[in-house]
């Protein structure tokens, strides 16, 4: 008898259709999926849409597979759609890693029937500072931070619902098909934004979980348009796919320009691109919002059948995780410790201080565990001092309240949270 997945265990949310899209990044789709073996939420399945030569990675996981050669986010993340059989879709790149409750964490909030979308915190290519923690989108397509005490359920606030980032977002299945999916018309840039949009227009009273356990770090990993980092080559897609947009949801494009040509400033003053490359690459985003010449209307409904049956990934075990601190001159002694964990199911963290100001990253090693590495007086978080004086004990304890707050409970969701405009 097949189990329901909607019933995944008391108290831990539905079950999960987990959709990776990947287009010729195989070395950081491993890590992904590497990082979405280790999650703690019961049922859960991985729905892979990936290019001809990353398709068959990882032949040993249970994965419902897609071969899915064409470079449009929103069609592949469609045909993950599909094939989805949980009642809530989740979704995350193919250059991020997930911490391990971040599927449990996103599936907890849709206990709440008025829950149609989540979203977590999302940390940068360091693997300590935050990307995104909580926002609003506009009818122009650009974000504005909001600050929120805590986890927290909002509905749309002058006409701005929460967006989703991507890169770590869940819906209710059924909401996204009953607007028809995303729209192909943007083929990477501002698709998750249109979705939010439409869904907020479609389900006014719906709310949107933000859920600050569900943590991701996200890569930023090279693509045909940008190198390593997010450094912009052609923004001819975004400028296409921001025009389509504002023109669909009622807004304009002067704060796009202004924060585009800001993105290309500060990269020419990083020393990442010349400042001969600043014009033709502004002229690339004048070309893109020049070329939607006629409306471009949303899609209209949902005809996919009805998908496969649930395919879950293996349980996990629950245990506490082992977390290892030391002098990098202790590394091999710690990552054989670490490597003994993980073979037995369990998330190994390391920290490995050196004595120098050298600022912190952190992120899951290729054999499975977590590393953090910089000095004992180096920054690694959020409002850090580029000096850290502090004794090697107590930077140790700091370091590792990280770990603990990551996987502490979030705590019961406010409806009614204190929220603010934040920077």
């Amino acid at each position: 008898m097949t189990a329901d997945p909607r019933d995944p265990g008391a108290g831990q949310g539905p079950a999960l259709s987990i959709v990776v899209v990947s287009h010729k990044r195989p070395s950081e789709l491993a890590l992904c999926l590497l990082s979405l073996e280790q999650q703690t939420h019961p049922r859960f399945e991985v729905i892979l849409v990936a290019d001809g030569g990353s398709i068959d990675i990882r032949p040993d996981l249970p994965l419902k597979r897609i071969r899915f050669d064409t470079p449009n986010i929103s069609l592949a993340r469609n045909a993950g759609i599909a094939a989805a059989a949980g009642p809530v879709v989740a979704f995350i790149d193919d250059d991020a890693t997930a911490e391990p409750g971040w599927a449990e964490a996103l599936a907890a909030s849709f206990a709440d029937d008025r829950v149609i979308a989540a979203t977590g915190r999302t940390r940068g290519p360091d693997g300590l500072r935050w990307q995104v923690t909580a926002e609003r989108v506009t009818p122009s397509g650009t974000t504005y931070p909001i600050t929120v005490k805590g986890p927290a359920l909002l509905g749309v606030e002058g006409g701005c619902p929460v967006g989703t980032v991507g890169t770590n977002c869940a819906f209710r299945r059924s909401a996204l098909t009953e607007i028809g999916g995303f729209d192909p018309a943007f083929t990477y840039f501002l698709d998750e934004s249109d979705v939010n949009m439409r869904l907020a227009r479609r389900f006014p009273t719906g709310l949107t979980a933000i859920v600050p356990k569900a943590q991701v770090v996200h890569g930023v990993a090279a693509a045909a348009v940008r190198l390593r980092g997010g450094v912009p080559l052609d923004l001819t897609t975004i400028g296409r796919s921001a025009a389509i947009f504002a023109a669909r949801h009622g807004g304009h494009l002067d704060d796009l320009r202004r924060y585009q040509k800001l993105r290309v400033m500060r990269q020419m003053v990083a020393g990442r691109i010349d400042p001969s490359q600043i014009a033709p690459i502004l002229r690339t985003l004048e070309q893109g919002i020049a070329s939607v010449r006629t409306p471009n209307p949303p899609p209209s409904g949902w005809s996919e059948p009805p998908p496969p049956e649930f395919l879950p990934m293996p349980a996990r075990p629950r245990k506490p995780e082992l977390h290892l601190a030391g002098w990098h001159w202790h590394a091999a002694t710690l990552r054989r410790q670490a490597a003994q964990a993980v073979t037995e199911g369990q998330v190994a963290r390391i920290l490995l201080l050196t004595p120098s100001f050298l600022p912190h990253r952190r992120a899951l090693t290729p054999q499975g565990w977590w590393e953090q590495h910089g000095g004992l007086w180096g920054a690694s978080q959020p409002g850090d001092s580029a000096l850290m004086m502090m004794p090697r004990g107590q930077r140790i304890r700091r370091e590792m309240g990280i770990y603990a707050e990551i996987n502490a409970s979030d705590g019961p969701f406010d409806a009614r949270p204190n929220e603010n405009p934040s920077g």
